[in-house]
């Protein structure tokens, strides 16, 4: 390899690498405390692990950056791999931050209520929450046992009789009863206990609370509170790991199959398992203990709520570095190792079963995906297996607003970060073949530039909207590397009465049922797939995700224009000057009627934009 003739030249220093292809390409992003030892166990042939005999296929190029130290090294890794999002390192999805439940006391009846990002508003937070299921079984929980509000404050405001949840008793409707202040803040500290994992305190409060009650011979109530102790005694009951009520820790299991690799999180606050997660990749090359290291690193970068004790099932490099760094972001040591023995080697046991299964889970998913493409592939004779899927999808409302959507599936499954919204300005609108060929122009030609096409483009429509699209591709010449079919629904259940080699009468059709068709170029006759099958279930879903896509954006637009006002037209009126506005005269009208001296009364009105208002309403008056 030629690249072996530079790793006499890279120091042995901390540092960071990273691995390109032939084409400039950064494929690979890693840290290591000797930058010349790790490349030359990579690259120099003296790593005998089975990956290294496969590395120069797609390596070309590497390029080192110092560091001072390993701790650098790590945060300089994590900025990399964010940046360029390398294709062999593990990536973690750039998704919302976790959820979290906020109690806000500037109401004087708060809610808890889930959140995503925590704001220094007085308010407290608890959580995070790794998963939105999570979060909705500790809202339920807490909705039975301890009847706090639910509705929002507009609708709390708006109330004019109890709703559902007072009756079934899990609200004591302070929207339209008298519940005395007191009473609902006591509930309230009672709930915030439960979030903190408190139990035998609030146990305890709850049990003295009962005590109260009896002794002042209301008996229902506290019947009431003796029936609530023992359901959240069973809730906390109910873990069974023995780690103690003041446990801390996170726990991580791995579980690796060729180049599938599966992590594994569990998080343990106060003795008890606050949440789980899983990260799985595929196509990883590198050592499972470097690819951990770098999760590692990546995950924790971010996070807010950071364990007294991270548990691992095997060693990495830059254990010591992570611990230091952890407890440096942490502000109290953090304890970084294998366990070995004892309850807590047992837990990541159980972390690294759970991975194991769930990459079985995933394969077996996978593998179902793959014979569903397989069984489209054949049925609509495609010359290859649709791996990238897209479906467009037109929408308008009464000839106005015309949009279009693109969703994308990757291996049968969706795939967000491809779908697309479209606003469409064509004259010829509303015609629906016209739309179809622009956003499909728009579309290709994009795809082209960025060598991002898909395998297989769905259409939703008949004959027309297929030539249409279908014209497109000619034009750009796409027409043999993307395939191309249109789905629409039989006009009339006699269609299925004529045969032909691409179809037989559906099951569903002699029931009434109208039957999908799906059209191919070139084709008189429409292929009708079977009723049951799992590709027509496929396209379905592909199909009603993109309609689905394309109202949600539609209904979106049309609530925006919906919400503009006459002030937005006016310069120098932006959101807060229209809400000063609005606030201080109380209606459009008023504001409208208002002259420039009383304009000039409300905040952040100027002379010369009160007489620009005045203007606005009043072109041909006098201000």
């Amino acid at each position: 390899m030629k690249l072996a003739n530079r790793i006499l030249q890279i120091p042995e220093a901390p540092g960071v690498y990273l691995m390109k292809d032939r084409h400039g390409e950064v494929v690979y992003i890693g840290k290591a405390a000797n930058l010349r030892a790790r490349l030359r166990s990579y690259l120099g042939g003296g790593d005998g692990r089975e990956f290294t005999r496969h590395i120069d296929r797609f390596l070309d190029d590497v390029e080192t950056l110092i560091t001072a130290n390993e701790k650098e090294a790590l945060l300089l890794e994590n900025q990399l791999i964010k940046t360029h999002q390398p294709r062999f390192n593990i990536r973690l999805k750039d998704d919302k931050n976790f959820l979290k439940l906020r109690i806000s006391h500037s109401h004087p009846y708060p809610r808890v209520e889930p959140v995503r990002r925590v704001k220094k508003d007085g308010a407290r937070y608890f959580g995070p929450y790794h998963s939105a299921s999570a979060l909705r079984n500790t809202l339920q929980t807490l909705n039975r046992h301890f009847q706090l509000r639910t509705c929002s404050d507009n609708e709390f405001k708006n109330r004019s009789r109890p709703c559902l949840q007072y009756q079934i008793k899990r609200c004591l409707a302070p929207c339209v009863l008298e519940v005395e202040r007191e009473s609902y803040r006591q509930l309230l500290d009672n709930a915030a206990l439960f979030l903190e994992g408190k139990p035998q305190e609030l146990l305890d409060r709850l049990q003295s609370e009962m005590r109260e009650a009896a002794d002042s011979w209301n008996y229902e109530h506290a019947a009431a509170l003796r029936d609530r102790i023992a359901a959240i005694a069973r809730s906390f009951q109910s873990q069974h790991v023995e780690l103690g009520p003041r446990a801390n820790l996170d726990c991580l299991g791995v579980h690796r199959e060729g180049a599938l690799i599966e992590i594994q999180l569990l998080s343990y606050r106060r003795g008890q398992l606050s949440g789980t997660q899983s990260f799985g990749y595929d196509d990883q090359r590198f050592p499972t203990e470097e690819l951990l290291g770098s999760f590692l690193g990546l995950y924790y970068a971010d996070c807010e709520d950071l364990p007294d004790e991270l548990l691992l099932p095997l060693d990495v490099e830059e254990r010591e570095t992570l611990a230091v760094w952890l407890g440096e972001r942490r502000g109290k040591k953090v304890r970084v190792h294998v366990p070995r023995s004892g309850a807590k080697a047992k837990l990541v046991e159980l972390a690294v079963l759970n991975a194991r299964n769930n990459l079985a889970d995933e394969r077996r998913r996978h593998d179902r995906a793959r014979t569903t493409l397989d069984e489209l592939r054949e049925k609509l004779e495609l010359p290859r297996i649709p791996l990238r899927i897209e479906c467009f999808d037109n929408s308008n409302f009464g000839g106005r607003e015309p949009v279009s959507s693109k969703v994308s599936f990757f291996e049968g499954k969706p795939d967000r970060s491809g779908y697309r919204h479209y606003r469409l300005r064509h004259p010829e609108y509303p015609n629906d073949f016209a739309m179809m060929a622009e956003v499909l122009q728009r579309r290709l030609e994009r795809g082209l530039a960025d060598d991002d096409l898909p395998d297989l483009i769905v259409v939703d429509g008949g004959k027309g909207q297929l030539s249409a699209a279908l014209e497109v591709l000619e034009a750009l010449g796409l027409r043999e590397r993307v395939e191309l079919r249109s789905l629409a629904k039989a006009r009339s259940a006699a269609f299925v009465e004529r045969r032909g080699r691409h179809h037989t009468r559906p099951e569903s059709a002699a029931e009434g049922a109208l039957p999908e068709r799906v059209f191919r170029p070139g084709d008189s006759e429409p292929v009708v797939l079977d009723t049951h099958s799992d590709a027509l279930f496929l396209i379905q879903r592909l199909r009603d995700e993109a309609h689905r896509f394309a109202i949600s954006y539609h209904r979106k637009l049309r609530r925006q224009k919906n919400l503009t006002s006459p002030l937005d037209a006016i310069p120098g009126v932006g959101k807060k000057r229209r809400l000063a506005l609005l606030w201080h005269f109380g209606s459009l009208t008023r504001v409208r009627e208002a002259s420039v001296e009383q304009l000039r009364q409300c905040p952040g009105i100027h002379q010369a934009l009160a007489e620009t208002i005045r203007a606005h309403f009043h072109p041909s008056r006098e201000h």
